[in-house]
């Protein structure tokens, strides 16, 4: 969401507009007091509530980022409050993956300020039906993805040794990291020349190091912890497969960003992925926490160069729909019927 957040800035100042992010994970200031649980999350919320109030004298617009769990609570839901408060009108951009699990438990606190809000915008089809299934309409408008920057590879596919398969989520639960190891260790086991790379941050770092030393495949995987845009972009480039292990998603741009690059896609068939691409069209699609079918998947992309070609071929024809180009007018669509007048000189406020 980061990395959209700073695409999408940099995409509005170039049309014209002024733009001004209110980030909620600021530096702690003492930075000691990051040390300090408890105080840590008090020291970092309130310069962040006074930023917004600020902020909302200034902008014409908050258009709010908005996440699952305590994120949404201490930073989306007081972003909507101030906006009220301050008469200004205000743009819920929701992109949690498991928001159906997260309004079951908490619908109760989340509606009042859902319903709040100005406009209620989510990236994908998945997530229009959840808010639909709970009473709350919303408009779709996607997450965008640089053609530019995420390009396919060169044609040599001499130049790369053996078999490279990749993995770009965070280390988190939700992304089931493990799954993807185990599905590596079987693949490994007929392409002995195989290598994983596991580009991402996250609590699960040392499990996963243990399991990959347990499953006997330590050595031909690498963790890379976060990588800049273009270490990023690179990494595509030298992948044979993209391997999506994740438990819950929304619409993940890390498989767009495969796509783009002429990577093949094998990924779990969880909440917004189906709505994203199309099994055995635009991606392979197995059964979540199967690492034997994520793996026989994996391979029959490595086995079957035509399969392979035509997920890219069809990738290709995919990513073009979330370009800036087709994203730009449903954007500014919905800021137009926010704010009088039009958007060409318009102030937002991203939060």
């Amino acid at each position: 969401m980061a990395n959209q957040t700073q695409q999408l800035v940099g995409l509005l100042e170039q049309d014209g507009l002024h733009v001004e992010i209110i980030q909620s994970n600021s530096p702690y200031r003492p930075r000691w007091i990051g040390s300090v649980r408890g105080a840590r999350a008090l020291f970092r919320l309130v310069p962040f509530l006074v930023r917004l109030w600020r902020a909302a004298g200034r902008v014409q617009l908050f258009h709010v980022m908005a996440n699952s769990g305590w994120a949404w609570h201490f930073f989306a839901a007081p972003a909507v409050w101030i906006a009220k408060l301050r008469g200004i009108p205000v743009m819920v951009n929701y992109r949690g993956g498991d928001a159906a699990e997260f309004f079951k438990r908490s619908f109760f606190w989340i509606r009042p300020t859902m319903s709040m809000s100005d406009q209620r915008v989510v990236p994908s089809g998945y997530l229009q039906e959840v808010f639909r299934s709970f009473g709350l309409s919303t408009e779709i408008v996607p997450n965008i993805i640089d053609l530019d920057r995420f390009a396919p590879r060169p044609a040599k596919p001499n130049a790369r040794a053996g078999t490279h398969l990749i993995v770009t989520r965070n280390l988190d639960p939700l992304y089931d990291i493990p799954t993807a190891l185990r599905a590596f260790a079987i693949v490994q086991q007929r392409r002995l020349g195989a290598r994983l790379t596991i580009a991402g941050e996250g609590p699960e770092r040392e499990m996963l190091s243990a399991l990959a030393q347990e499953l006997g495949v330590a050595p031909h995987v690498r963790f890379t912890g976060g990588l800049k845009n273009a270490a990023i972009a690179e990494l595509y480039r030298s992948a044979d497969v993209f391997v999506n292990s994740s438990l819950h998603d929304n619409m993940p741009i890390s498989i767009l960003e495969a796509l783009a690059s002429s990577v093949p896609v094998v990924s779990t068939n969880v909440c917004g992925i189906p709505f994203l691409v199309e099994h055995r069209k635009t991606a392979i699609l197995v059964p979540p926490r199967d690492a034997a079918a994520l793996a026989e998947a994996v391979l029959e992309v490595l086995d079957n160069p035509a399969l392979a070609e035509q997920l890219v071929r069809s990738g290709h024809d995919l990513v073009r729909q979330y370009t800036w180009s087709h994203v730009r007018p449903r954007l500014l669509e919905v800021y137009t019927g926010l704010i009088d007048g039009g958007v060409s000189h318009a102030k937002a406020g991203v939060g």
